[in-house]
């Protein structure tokens, strides 16, 4: 072989045909980002810009990279008898099932996004290896999402036929010049991938997380269009969740700033009040959906989907805004019965849960409190027997136990997805709490309102179809609460009872108040007490998920030193409430009329409540912004640091 330009491409055909066809992945990745972003328009902030493309390429490089790694090195690595017909076939195999499987990762995270706001980690893994639902979920979704596989097909199609080969025959080749090339050619290529891999060629770039994406956009929600799946899922793997930040050399002055552990404000036993507590915690039942919470939506024509609870509401305490601290049921049962908000990843995901955890069981409990929790789903679903049992709850009452149970209709109320029915199983709990010695402190998780959103066969024609295909369900589950609180005001221990109710996380919307960063973690925190003299109002105030538990310990009068991230809301003043909560690597801190956005070094922007629509950034214009800083990054690393060293009760 003649040493020539000729042959100099010949030498070089690995490299070139390897680039054309990572060339070609980028095609793919595009393809997927393109369906993502048309499946999930709605939650999209915008505008588009040159910002989200170079963002959208930067995140796709580190994947792209990562993901067809071997591939490049089969190409690539300096052995002249590789050049053959069974070789290459080999490594166009491994590209096209690689790079098809990442394809079908983000097409699946384009239907599961709605749910979560934010693109599928680690710990999806283990959020549903309890369940035995799933291969019925992913079938069902399937259907929905039909389009999603004649484009998966038509993609494979594509990468197949546009497949680049050397087209070199060992027996052309000289062994060492071969060699050489390829050796060349990978070494030339390694700063490249290295640089694409962490996210820059500059000594200060760290390999790029997931909270990078937030640079090129301006709202948390908008960062999921930037990253994708897998470079989301290998991010996570076996990263440290928690990493304590240093804002605060001096604990004292963080401290001032920021206490979890709350004191009872006064220490009288006798003031303790053996008062029941029931918690309601309804699947998706989001603010959007209450019409007396709604009450100058649609022109002030909105009635919402919720006629019991906006009755309820009149004759409770709730608040003017209040929000969830995260957006996954396994988010809200931390939030709402340990006053522990979702940082980062889920909590129960985390190696965190396996700490020495309190909660509103645990601490009545210790009060003579009989306690239960109730979900209608097969027991270990979603991991809440274990922390339910973890947190101080002597009982556990699932699916299985309702079966059991001759009085009520068995499987048949089995929804045949999730759990038994919310109607039949309300009235099971109501059942069961009459059994139970007062004073009890008690929990339930409803289902019905949730994917795949069905109702009974017998509610088909009262509920029908409406804008969203949530909206029957939200009534359904509305009726199926009046029912419950119709048969509980009939249970003498009623009148000697705070209920609380609350939803684990909002879903669907449709209304662009309730889509944007802040309006996605709207949902209602209600407490009603019939035997109260307490005046009924919406009060001016600022409320969340984890201000329930030290609420309740105010209202019963707890008389000991507990621990929680929220605050007792009836004595605390309403410029002193707040909320905080955790999108897509953005802590959003609500007080004193704004919403404070903030990346964990500097604030990102900060918007008025009124703002409704978060259009105004006024940074460096509101006068509270510095306090809000400090105050935030006292909350942060209190987390942090308790998360890590297992200080999650007042006695660590």
């Amino acid at each position: 072989m003649k040493f020539n330009i000729k042959t100099l491409k010949s030498l070089l055909s690995p490299l070139t045909v390897t680039l054309c066809n990572l060339l070609l992945v980028y095609v793919v990745y595009a393809i997927a980002r393109i369906a993502f972003m048309m499946e999930n328009w709605q939650f999209f902030t915008g505008p588009l810009s040159l910002d989200i493309v170079q963002g959208s390429l930067v995140f796709d490089t580190t994947a792209i990279l990562l993901t067809n790694s071997l591939y490049m090195v089969m190409m690539l690595f300096p052995l002249h008898w590789k050049e053959n017909v069974i070789w290459q076939k080999a490594c166009k195999i491994v590209f096209v099932v690689v790079n098809m499987l990442a394809l079908v990762i983000n097409l699946m995270d384009a239907a599961y996004f709605p749910y979560t706001m934010r693109r599928t980690t680690t710990t999806v893994f283990s959020e549903f290896e309890h369940e035995n639902n799933i291969a019925g979920i992913f079938l069902m979704e399937s259907l929905r999402h039909w389009y999603f596989f004649i484009l998966a097909a038509v993609v494979g199609y594509m990468l197949w036929r546009c497949y680049r080969q050397t087209g070199l025959k060992a027996h052309q080749l000289s062994w060492w010049k071969y060699d050489l090339a390829t050796l060349f050619s990978l070494a030339a290529i390694a700063p490249f991938v290295v640089a694409g891999i962490r996210g820059g060629f500059a000594t200060a770039v760290r390999p790029i997380t997931i909270s990078n994406a937030n640079q090129y956009v301006n709202s948390p929600t908008d960062a999921a269009f930037i990253l994708n799946t897998p470079f989301s899922i290998y991010r996570t793997i076996g990263k440290a969740v928690f990493e304590v930040p240093t804002y605060y050399d001096n604990k004292q002055e963080m401290t001032a700033l920021f206490n979890p552990i709350h004191h009872p404000h006064n220490t009288n036993a006798t003031a303790f009040t053996k008062k029941n507590v029931v918690v309601l915690i309804v699947e998706s039942f989001g603010r959007e959906y209450i019409g007396a919470l709604n009450k100058t939506l649609d022109n002030g024509q909105y009635k919402g989907y919720t006629p019991f609870v906006d009755s309820l509401i009149n004759k409770s305490i709730t608040f003017k805004y209040s929000f969830c601290n995260g957006r996954k049921s396994i988010d809200g049962m931390p939030s709402i019965l340990s006053s522990i908000p979702m940082f980062i990843e889920p909590f129960i995901l985390t190696p965190a849960s396996m700490n020495h955890v309190s909660g509103i069981a645990s601490l009545l409990g210790k009060k003579g409190y009989e306690t239960a929790f109730f979900h209608g789903a097969q027991r270990g679903s979603m991991g809440f027997m274990a922390f339910a049992r973890s947190t101080g709850f002597a009982h556990y009452y699932g699916r299985e136990d309702y079966v059991d149970d001759k009085r009520f209709g068995g499987d048949d109320d089995f929804d045949g997805m999730w759990a038994i029915w919310d109607e039949p199983f309300l009235q099971y709990y109501a059942a069961k709490m009459s059994e139970m010695k007062q004073p009890f402190m008690t929990a339930v998780f409803t289902a019905s309102s949730h994917h795949p959103y069905k109702i009974p066969e017998a509610y088909q024609k009262v509920y029908p179809e409406e804008s969203l295909i949530i909206h029957k369900c939200i009534r359904y589950t509305d009726n199926a609460l009046r029912k419950f609180f119709e048969t509980a005001s009939k249970q003498p221990w009623y009148n000697n009872t705070i209920f609380v109710l609350t939803s684990d996380h909002t879903n669907q919307s449709d209304h662009d108040y309730y889509q944007t960063a802040i309006g996605g973690f709207c949902s209602p925190v209600i407490f009603y007490e019939p035997g109260s003299n307490r005046q009924p109002e919406i009060q001016d105030k600022i409320a969340q998920q984890i201000d329930i538990l030290p609420t309740v310990m105010g209202m019963v009068g707890y008389d000991k030193p507990y621990f929680g991230f929220g605050i007792d809301l009836f004595n605390t003043q309403s410029d002193d409430t707040w909320a905080v909560n955790y999108l897509n690597g953005i802590y959003q801190y609500v007080k004193h009329g704004h919403v404070l956005q903030f990346d964990g070094q500097q604030t990102k922007a900060i918007y008025a409540l009124s703002d409704s629509l978060m259009q105004t950034n006024l940074t460096g214009q509101v006068p509270q912004q510095a306090q809000m800083e400090r105050e935030l990054k006292a909350i942060i690393q209190q987390y942090m640091e308790r998360m890590t060293q297992d200080r999650l009760t007042p006695d660590k």
